[in-house]
């Protein structure tokens, strides 16, 4: 999933360029009522630009117009499968959570992407997103935007950051030892967040939750420490007491806190753009590598990001995948990733460094580009040539249901117990027994 949605590297946003404040009604004087495509969409803040970019490049053709769906991605998901599930026309685009792919599209709620439309989806993508958009060997998805878990430090306690678990627990209890901040910090809550954690354990470890066809549980050697690392680091004493509570938000404002007794963090890009908000002195030491690796294996982060389908009820397939393609574009993906921290799933842009007008024209005229946005953008690269995905799966959601609810509190994991009763539960899951869709 898309954990930790921005929530304002420089408030809400407005258009893709000043010149596109009236585009959303120069394209409705122009369009045809049938030529209607409806987005339905997370509220977040990127998306009025991106849609009022493709609405005036449309020229008439199609408007599009944002259905907003909740922040959260339960709310999301529950919005879309009800109305899906009832046959519902009135969806032309989805967005979806990248685990959502393989469970909206085994129901046959999303139309393929093939031809020209899957050329152009597929065009210039990093491998392992375009994974996120694939089931079963086709395309039901183009990619809005990626994400991968960094490794924040302060610099002034570890001029070096650690390249393992291992290392970064030595430093840890050295820290703590001199009576400096010490404390590593990451989402060990009930929810998506542990699920990702423990995921970046088991890929840095070269293990197996699932088999690779995704249809019984293997729970191998590699995701067998990735478990016991899980329960080593909460048992240390190295953590927050509240780790166990802890989502994206609180752990990077533990972090950044006048007192904090952190020296690092698991989490998100966007803890670059809010951490000065919170704390400029901690904001000047802030810095960010790769994930550290487990047993000798480099470290493997665990993707997050949108994609965007084609809904197969919908009545205007043809403009919505016209749509679809403008919403991923370059540009749009450029936008979102400069004003809104979403990083872009296209290569190219990792090295472009061309300035785009201005986030908030009129409040200042600075045109900021990927290398103001993204100072670790070849951090982020390196590691999403390498990420792993959460198990593909038309289950997902029962299995992060049942693995989040076993893992936690993550002190109590008692690793030969825990790794049966998982074996035993995501199996079921599997089946679809026991859980809640």
């Amino acid at each position: 999933m898309g954990i930790a949605p921005f929530r304002g590297r420089r408030g809400f946003l407005t258009l893709l360029a000043a010149g596109l404040a009236a585009a959303p009604m120069v394209a409705a004087c122009g369009t045809e009522q049938g030529n209607i495509i409806t987005l339905y969409y997370a509220d977040q803040e990127y998306v009025p630009g991106i849609v009022a970019a493709c609405n005036e490049q449309a020229k008439g053709e199609y408007e599009i117009v944002h259905r907003v769906l909740p922040r959260e991605a339960d709310g999301q998901r529950e919005q879309m499968v009800r109305r899906l599930a009832a046959g519902d026309t009135d969806l032309d685009l989805l967005g979806l959570d990248v685990t959502w792919v393989p469970e909206f599209a085994e129901a046959g709620w999303l139309a393929e992407f093939t031809g020209q439309n899957k050329q152009d989806a597929s065009d210039d993508v990093l491998k392992t997103p375009l994974e996120t958009a694939t089931w079963n060997g086709k395309l039901y998805a183009a990619t809005m935007n990626t994400n991968v878990q960094l490794l924040w430090y302060d610099k002034t306690l570890t001029p070096k950051p650690p390249k393992s678990w291992e290392e970064m627990l030595s430093m840890s209890q050295r820290l703590r030892d001199e009576g400096k901040p010490y404390q590593i910090l990451f989402t060990g809550a009930q929810y998506e967040g542990l699920v990702v954690a423990f995921n970046t354990l088991v890929a840095s470890a070269d293990g197996h939750i699932l088999s690779d066809d995704g249809k019984k549980v293997e729970m191998d050697s590699g995701a067998m420490s990735g478990l016991e690392m899980l329960r080593k680091v909460a048992t240390s004493g190295l953590v927050s007491p509240s780790l166990s509570a802890s989502q994206e938000q609180q752990v990077h404002e533990a972090f950044a806190a006048k007192d904090s007794k952190a020296a690092f963090q698991i989490n998100w890009p966007y803890v670059w753009a809010v951490t000065p908000t919170l704390n400029e002195e901690r904001a000047k030491d802030l810095a960010w590598a790769p994930l550290p690796g487990l047993g000798g294996q480099p470290g493997r982060a665990t993707v997050g990001g949108f994609d965007i389908g084609v809904s197969a009820y919908s009545a205007k397939k043809d403009l919505a995948f016209k749509a679809a393609l403008c919403l991923r574009g370059a540009e749009q993906q450029k936008y979102a990733a400069i004003c809104a921290g979403v990083p872009p799933t296209l290569e190219s842009l990792y090295t472009d460094e061309t300035p785009i007008a201005p986030c908030k024209p009129e409040e200042s005229q600075e045109r900021p580009s990927m290398a103001d946005a993204y100072p670790m953008k070849e951090t982020i690269l390196e590691e999403l040539e390498t990420a792993s995905v959460r198990p593909l799966t038309p289950v997902y959601q029962n299995l992060s249901t049942v693995t989040s609810k076993l893992l936690s509190p993550p002190s109590d994991i008692d690793v030969d117990k825990t790794a049966g009763e998982l074996r035993e539960q995501l199996q079921e899951a599997l089946e679809s027994q026991g859980v809640l869709p």
